[in-house]
């Protein structure tokens, strides 16, 4: 059975979610709201929205969990000539917050390999530009000659970063973003960027998967601790990347 949740019930412990032996491992609760309270609560512990069009809220918390270590980052011979290219061609910059609309519109908009349709239905992209307005929520971005040409976003709670989706309308243009995010995060501090499922795409660049249990663990210890004073991207957080390998 699953926990059907109204405006004030909190969440079922995260034990509770479905097994891997269910048609929908990690699923531990539907309906509820998508306000800002609701998701910050929801993040703190490991839990987040994921629903398509049609369908209620559903709420999931999967074991194991697919998480970036920042100081695992692969940088791809590939990747590092690219970012060297990026940081001497003129016109090219990484910018936080200056497009979210854009960045999470184009998220939407993006085909996904063996998906139709989305995710990031619109009452996802309403309540994440919400909680944006209120300070947890950041794009980075690629932006080329004043076009902004691909990007990421997530939430951003104490020392942790929780990765939703990212986009690219040049190549590489979103690895470029990810290795900004990398960036920051080793220069503010930040060990883990969540990336909740598994991907072979995620997994090339160091993501792995910890156990639901470890995943809980690293939370506790960095959600409430002071996060990055200022999102903002400075050139200097390149020097956290070997780029001269």
């Amino acid at each position: 059975m699953i926990t059907w949740l109204n405006a004030l019930d909190p969440f079922p412990h995260t034990v509770h979610a479905w097994s891997a032996d269910t048609d929908a491992p990690g699923l531990l609760a539907a309906g509820g709201d998508l306000s800002v309270a609701r998701l910050t609560d929801a993040y703190r512990h490991g839990i987040f929205p994921w629903f398509s069009e049609g369908q209620p809220i559903l709420w999931w918390t999967p074991d194991p969990r697919m998480v970036l270590p920042v100081g695992e980052f692969k940088l791809t011979r590939s990747l590092r000539k690219t970012i060297a290219k990026f940081l001497r061609t003129p016109g090219c910059e990484i910018r936080i917050d200056s497009a979210f609309d854009q960045v999470i519109e184009a998220c939407a908009n993006a085909p996904r390999h063996g998906q139709n349709g989305t995710w990031i239905v619109p009452d996802m992209q309403a309540a994440y530009k919400r909680w944006h307005a209120a300070g947890q929520v950041h794009s980075f971005e690629t932006w080329v000659d004043g076009q902004l040409v691909g990007g990421l976003y997530g939430i951003g709670l104490g020392q942790m970063f929780y990765g939703e989706s990212m986009f690219t309308r040049q190549p590489d243009a979103s690895k470029i973003a990810l290795a900004a995010l990398v960036c920051f995060c080793r220069a503010h501090g930040i060990t883990a960027i969540d990336c909740q499922q598994r991907t072979s795409h995620l997994a090339s660049l160091g993501g792995r998967t910890w156990p639901r249990a470890e995943f809980e663990a690293h939370l506790r210890g960095v959600v409430d601790l002071k996060g990055p004073p200022v999102w903002a991207y400075d050139d200097s957080f390149w020097s956290h990347l070997d780029l001269a390998a």
